[in-house]
């Protein structure tokens, strides 16, 4: 059952590499992390939700709306087949009533925030800025080509991309979720700017992102997606 149908357009994500021991305590039972080339990623990923439909109704005043994620890389074996999917440390958006649907339903960490964004566009190039504010504001913006380019197999940008559940844990119990969409089309990123207190919206266990430098930053178009209802696993 289709539980969520939208669109995720232009997704601003900066990949850094993370000590695997860091994510353990984060992991969902029955999940193990998955690494790109032998590198462990967490990834902020900011991008626009539009025309969102749930079971199949328009919410009004809540069908377009900005998110920004912390999230990291897991697979699941599931017989003779791996599901690849990611784990979300918090999810910011900017109405109360779409963290308390997320939050009750999918039993992720949702937290409201107000937000903003920004889309500037030419022929030569595409700028995306997303903000949030707890007590200051924080902003990601990423600068590229504007000239979309198709997915290129076993790259980097497929292995941020092309992870297709969603993992849940509370306490001992894990859930899961199937986001489907297709392959999804990138810009070269020119420049970022990057304004965020790691540790006092992601906790302690963050705070050394403050100083590091990111392994990437991408820029994808997204497209359509539809999130199918969650089941329990263990």
């Amino acid at each position: 059952m289709n539980f969520l149908k939208a669109e995720w357009r232009k997704l601003a994500i900066i990949n850094y590499e993370i000590d695997p021991q860091i994510l353990i305590k984060y992991l969902p039972k029955g999940t193990e992390l998955d690494f790109y080339q032998g590198k462990c990623y967490v990834s902020l990923v900011g991008f626009m939700f539009l025309n969102t439909k749930l079971l199949g109704l328009p919410i009004p005043f809540h069908r377009n709306f900005e998110e920004v994620n912390l999230r990291f890389y897991v697979k699941k074996k599931e017989g003779n087949t791996w599901k690849r999917g990611v784990v979300f440390i918090k999810e910011i958006v900017p109405k109360a009533a779409l963290s308390f649907v997320a939050n009750s339903i999918y039993k992720e960490n949702y937290k409201t925030m107000p937000m903003k964004n920004s889309l500037k566009q030419d022929d030569k190039e595409i700028s995306v800025k997303y903000s949030w504010k707890d007590k200051n504001w924080y902003f990601m913006e990423i600068t590229a080509e504007n000239l979309a380019l198709p997915m290129e197999n076993e790259s980097e940008f497929e292995f941020i991309t092309e992870h297709y559940w969603g993992f849940t844990k509370k306490g001992n119990k894990t859930s899961e979720y199937e986001v489907c969409h297709p392959q999804w089309y990138w810009y070269v990123v020119k420049s970022h700017h990057l304004e965020i207190d790691f540790s006092k919206i992601y906790g302690k266990d963050f705070e050394f992102l403050n100083n590091q430098k990111p392994i990437s930053v991408m820029l994808a178009e997204g497209s359509e997606i539809e999130v199918r209802t969650k089941k329990y696993l263990v």
